[in-house]
Parts: structure tokens; sequence; C-alpha cells
């Protein structure tokens, strides 16, 4: 029925503009989103910002000159403050990157609780010391640092914190020096897959063993995470369904152009394995 419908009104095509293809997540988030499409009876037009706001105005004004029948956005940081300043003439649905009030169907996944999860977790194994590594760039590491924040507050802990872009080189640079420094914590959170494995290869260039000298947790649960040995403790994101119910959210809003926004915050599942190992 959907799909009739779509094909009345303009290209039987949704627009994909996700952030950084270079994070595994956003590569499933990918997948995801053109399998449900193809379900759907649709197509999907996909372009990659880079992190890059200049780029992301051009694509979205690319995909309105394509008139696309509506859009899901993983938007970048500034992209996201300035998109209710557009008018779209196409429905438009943010995918993980959202604030709390949007004028737009959102789909997310609840990263402050998330990053409580694991905050807590690391505390019930005896870890006294745990500190974070977030993401710079985008909303969605702002949300798991605050989680991290208010879980360590809770506990009487003091917050560790470093921000960064989500850039691997970086990040490894940056985790090679903490890992060195005699104050380093006896636990830390990483906020991506890519921070992950750069705390693996800065453990591995500093001589350190997880756990038993630092103990890590991360979000994403790549298929390298169980290879490893140790296993990587991680937040598991419902990706399959984030990418299900944004295209579900793009078809209803053409069928239903003036129903209420629709805000679905999903929940992560914590995956425990031995970097996180009691002490």
């Amino acid at each position: 029925m959907a799909a009739r419908r779509l094909r009345s009104n303009r290209t039987e095509t949704i627009g994909l503009i996700v952030a950084d293809l270079v994070n595994p997540f956003f590569t499933a988030i990918t997948q995801a989103v053109e399998s449900a499409a193809y379900k759907a009876g649709m197509r999907v037009m996909f372009c990659n910002t880079g992190e890059d706001p200049e780029r992301e105005e051009m694509y979205l004004r690319f995909m309105q000159e394509e008139r696309v029948s509506g859009l899901i956005v993983a938007p970048t940081a500034l992209g996201l403050k300035s998109l209710s300043k557009w008018s779209f003439d196409f429905p438009l649905v943010l995918i993980d990157r959202a604030r709390d009030k949007e004028k737009f169907d959102v789909i997310v996944m609840d990263n402050q609780t998330a990053a409580k999860e694991l905050v807590t977790h690391l505390h019930s194994q005896g870890y006294q010391r745990i500190g974070g590594l977030f993401g710079a760039t985008s909303i969605t590491g702002e949300q798991r640092k605050e989680g991290y924040i208010d879980a360590i507050h809770s506990l009487g802990l003091k917050p560790e914190i470093k921000s960064l872009p989500s850039t691997a080189i970086v990040a490894q640079k940056e985790l090679e020096a903490w890992f060195a420094s005699p104050d380093r914590p006896d636990a830390i959170i990483l906020s991506n897959s890519l921070f992950t494995r750069s705390a693996l290869m800065a453990a591995r260039a500093t001589g350190l063993q997880i756990p038993d000298d630092i103990a890590i947790a991360g979000f994403d649960d790549e298929p390298w995470s169980s290879l490893v040995d140790p296993g990587i403790t991680v937040i598991r994101q419902p990706v399959e369904m984030m990418g299900k119910e944004a295209v579900s959210a793009v078809i209803q809003r053409i069928e239903s152009p003036n129903a209420p926004l629709r805000r679905l915050m999903l929940s992560g599942e914590c995956v425990i394995r031995g970097s996180s190992r009691k002490r």
C-alpha cells in the first residue's frame, strides 16, 4: 500500500545522508536503511558528508533537486543546529543524532542511559577510576558524555574526560599519552568503535594488559569485538531496528503529513565480555 502511494508521488527514492562512513556504525546504518527501503519497494540515494557541514549543505540541496520522496539524515553537529532553518518539501527523519526538541521525526538510541550502564558495570566490577573518551563532533558523543558524568557523580567518583574528533590516528596518540601517564584511569569508556580500536592499539603500544592494567568498554558490537582476546564489553546498538523505523517514519510521514511528530528512543544492549573482567 505504501509503495503504491509513493509511486504517484515524486521519485520512489529515499535519500540518506550520513556523517562519517569511516565509522562502521554508519556503514551498518546504511545497510539497514537500504534493506528496509528495498522491502518497501523503494530505492536509496546515498551521500556521506565526512563530518563536513559544507558537504552536508551541498547534499541537502542535491536531495531537493533530485526530488526524493523523503530523506533520512545523521547530521553533523553544525548541520543539526541549522536544519530547522531549511524548508523541505519532503519528509525528513533524523537518525542517530538529534537534540531533545526537533521539528522532525527522530529515531535514536538512548545514549545517556547506555553510557550510565557501562559506568555502573565497570564500578560493579571493582573499578574506581573510570575515564571516558568521547567524540567532540556529534551530539551523540555529547549525550554519552553527559550520561557518563551523571553516573560517575551518582557513584561519588571523579570524572576523567577527554573529547576528540572521531579520528583513529588522533585518538590513538591521545590514548597512548594517557595510558603512559602515572595517573591513568584503571578503566576507560570509549564512545565509538573507532576509539575502542584505537584504545586496543594504544594499550599494545604502551605495554598494558587488558583488563589487568586497564579495563575497556565501548559502543558498537563490531564483528572483531568478540574475536579479540579478551573480547570487548560494548553497548550493542539496535542498528537494524533504527534503519527499519527510519524508513517506516518516512513512509508514514508521506501518508500523513500532519500527524504528530514521532520521537522513538531505542535501548542499547550491554554485552559483557572479558575486557571488563572483575578486579
